[in-house]
């Protein structure tokens, strides 16, 4: 059974500004004033305020869009809320007394995790979808996926009520590898805290990444979506990185002229990318293009003049749009991903990854490509 904890870059702050209260195992906060008011159902002693749940209301009951019909994306436990404490009691006392741990806390909240604001600003963006289409299945739907047994499920459920998060889909699969179940689920995105299983989900065509927690952590917009990839192995695949690692940087500029008007091929994240799209158009068709709740951001290290305009002809032959480009060069992405403050950021070199976690943004690395053999190799990167 396998239970990796998000994976840190030097050290994490004890507990996020964002809930003061909220428990990474280390303290005895609890939520007893937001459960008083589910535990005083039927009783004459009047309830203190507790968590407004956000869902949406149907004849017949909550309406849940169906997988086929929803943007889907499934976060791990583990970079969702965070859950060093538990981690070290798993790898030190072993299951058993990892699970009566989990018990007896269940009543305090874990606090959030590098995917929590990413997972607000998509349920922001539905709240805004909601009012422009109320009948529309086309919302982000969030599964919350992992690989813990049922028992910490309570756990997990008064989290997600403390926090005020709408999370009704549950994977816990005891240990089991989640793969299958995204298929089922018709996952879009897959985050996750183990690089094998986001691996796994690459190769069975999921677009996935692995998130990192930063020390530091820029705020994020509370109203607008923000999501930046880079180019090559991330939307696009790894040809022209291969060039580039195999020949250098002079060869791979000639290759980019000499193919300037052939399509990239797509990689892992263009699918996602598409469904942000579609659903950018949504809000475009009720004239909010100006004042979209998502935004888009290409952010690459490659030469806009040298190497750039093959990569702008692939996506408007795919009918994508970027709302932003950035085409550095070669300069460091951390300084430029400090200022866009994106919810997430997807890279597939661990090089770029640390620089915007040393900056306080939120990463994700994509282990896809070529890079993947050049993991320790911090060498200069004006490719891409």
């Amino acid at each position: 059974m396998s239970l990796d904890p998000v994976q840190v870059m030097k050290g994490q702050d004890p507990l996020p500004k964002t809930c003061p209260s909220a428990s990474n195992g280390d303290s005895k906060a609890s939520w007893d004033d937001s459960k008083d008011i589910h535990e005083n159902v039927g009783s004459t002693k009047k309830p203190k305020p507790g968590p407004v749940r956000r869902a949406r209301k149907v004849e017949g009951g909550i309406f849940f869009p169906k997988p086929e019909n929803a943007v889907t994306i499934a976060v791990s436990s583990r970079v969702l809320f965070r859950t060093e404490k538990e981690q070290k009691v798993f790898e030190q006392k072993g299951i058993e007394e990892y699970l009566r741990y989990q018990v007896e806390h269940e009543n305090e909240p874990f606090a959030p995790g590098p995917a929590f604001p990413f997972v607000k600003a998509l349920e922001a963006v539905n709240s805004q979808l909601r009012e422009l289409y109320p009948d529309s299945e086309e919302l982000f739907d969030i599964v919350l996926v992992t690989y813990n047994h049922a028992h910490v499920g309570i756990r997990l459920i008064n989290t997600i009520n403390y926090h005020n998060l709408f999370i009704e889909r549950f994977c816990m699969t005891g240990g089991s590898s989640p793969i299958g179940y995204l298929k089922a689920w018709h996952t879009n995105l897959y985050l996750s805290a183990d690089a094998e299983k986001v691996q796994e989900a690459l190769a069975e065509g999921i677009a996935a990444a692995t998130m990192f927690m930063s020390e530091k952590q820029i705020e994020v917009s509370e109203t607008q979506l923000r999501v930046a990839f880079d180019g090559d192995a991330v939307l696009f695949s790894d040809e022209s990185e291969r060039i580039f690692k195999a020949h250098g940087l002079d060869k791979f500029f000639e290759h980019e002229r000499e193919n300037e008007n052939t399509l990239l091929d797509h990689g892992p994240l263009k699918g996602f990318l598409e469904v942000l799209g579609k659903l950018q158009k949504k809000f475009y068709a009720k004239g909010h293009r100006l004042d979209c709740p998502i935004r888009t951001y290409l952010v690459t290290a490659r030469s806009a003049a040298s190497s750039g305009i093959r990569a702008l002809k692939t996506l408007r032959a795919w009918g994508l749009e970027i709302d932003e480009a950035l085409f550095l060069a070669g300069a460091p992405k951390g300084p430029m991903l400090e200022k866009i403050r994106p919810h997430i950021y997807f890279d597939d070199q661990m090089f770029h990854v640390e620089g915007a976690v040393e900056m306080g943004a939120i990463a994700a690395h994509v282990p896809y490509g070529i890079a993947q053999k050049y993991l320790h190799k911090k060498s200069t990167n004006t490719g891409k």
